[in-house]
């Protein structure tokens, strides 16, 4: 049978490597973006349809004339900082947004979500590693609306049969090995990227938020998952859905953190280029360690990753990077 996703937010980092596994997979793709964050010229096939998921005429238009399959969900705000500056900016689209689409699909019977979450509906971490039982505590509006869409997906399982696996991303890097398409924010504020950056005299430094923490070299650590990792697990999330299988939520890391300054030492490596380093005051909300467990998704679903060396996913980002990324 031939499947036809439908990838809400396609355009972006995370959904153009979607993108691109679900055509050499043999599905049929349909990629919704309104361009606010995405880039159209980044879209490795499919059909493009330009606008917003909240538009209910537009969900009608593209639900009747398609025979969608599943829904895949990459179109939040993902900005921590921004969301406490503008929290209505952030509940508008990640929840009611969302709420919007979810509807939609359920009026026209498409009964398979695929959710990007994230490890912020944890808040602070009260053990490491962080397992899908960690109590669910976000800190930020970020959080609070990955996790109001996440419960709002468990009560439509029930009342409307409607089934969805929430992916609980730790830190996301890495590029395709083509080198085709990558990570493009603007303005940027992820780690690596900012690094790379730097390596490349675009950026006059990177900033190290906090130099006291407890950690081995005093610098916060972090769990980092190539982006191909991540798109191998929402294959097999959205395989589990298509058989029939319940609505559940799975962590995405490697279940290894490194810190920043291990990051740091990794760039020079990889670029060969001097990176200047700046020691700064912690940010606000920074814990000092979040490393995944993602036991659960390995044993239900047999996911392994393939790109666990914080060097190889770097290299990846630089290849990217070095090309005009």
């Amino acid at each position: 049978m031939d499947y036809t996703i439908l990838v809400v937010g396609g355009a972006g980092y995370i959904g153009t490597h979607m993108v691109k596994r679900l055509l050499k997979d043999g599905f049929n793709v349909i990629v919704l973006d309104n361009l606010s964050k995405g880039h159209a010229d980044l879209i490795p096939g499919g059909s493009l349809i330009t606008g917003d998921m909240a538009n209910q005429a537009l969900l009608k238009q593209v639900f009747t004339e398609h025979h969608i399959d599943a829904v895949m969900h990459f179109a939040a705000f993902i900005e921590v900082g921004e969301s406490v500056l503008d929290p209505l900016k952030y509940y508008d689209n990640n929840f009611a947004a969302t709420a919007k689409l979810v509807q939609s699909m359920i009026q026209h019977r498409v009964r398979c979500l695929i959710f990007s979450s994230t490890a912020a509906v944890y808040g602070e971490p009260e053990k490491i590693p962080i397992d899908e039982n960690h109590p669910l505590k976000p800190t930020s509006p970020y959080g609070e609306t990955k996790l109001y869409v996440e419960n709002m997906l468990r009560a439509c399982e029930g009342a409307y049969g409607l089934r969805s696996i929430f992916l609980r991303y730790f830190n996301a890097a890495g590029a395709d090995e083509s080198g085709s398409i990558g990570e493009r924010h603007e303005p940027e504020s992820h780690l690596i990227p900012l690094v790379l950056q730097t390596a490349m005299g675009q950026r006059e430094q990177i900033n190290i938020f906090g130099s006291d923490y407890n950690t081995p070299d005093g610098t916060a650590v972090r769990d980092y998952i190539h982006v191909n990792d991540l798109v191998d697990a929402h294959m097999l999330a959205l395989k589990s859905l298509l058989n029939g299988n319940p609505t559940t939520g799975y962590n995405l890391g490697n279940g290894k953190g490194y810190s920043v300054k291990e990051v740091i030492k990794a760039a020079r490596k990889v670029t060969g280029k001097h990176i200047q380093a700046t020691q700064k005051g912690r940010r606000q909300g920074d814990p000092a360690v979040l490393v995944a467990s993602s036991d659960k998704i390995k044993q239900e679903l047999g996911w392994q990753p393939k790109y666990t060396e914080l060097e190889t996913i770097v290299k990846s980002a630089w290849e990217w990077h070095r090309k005009g990324g």
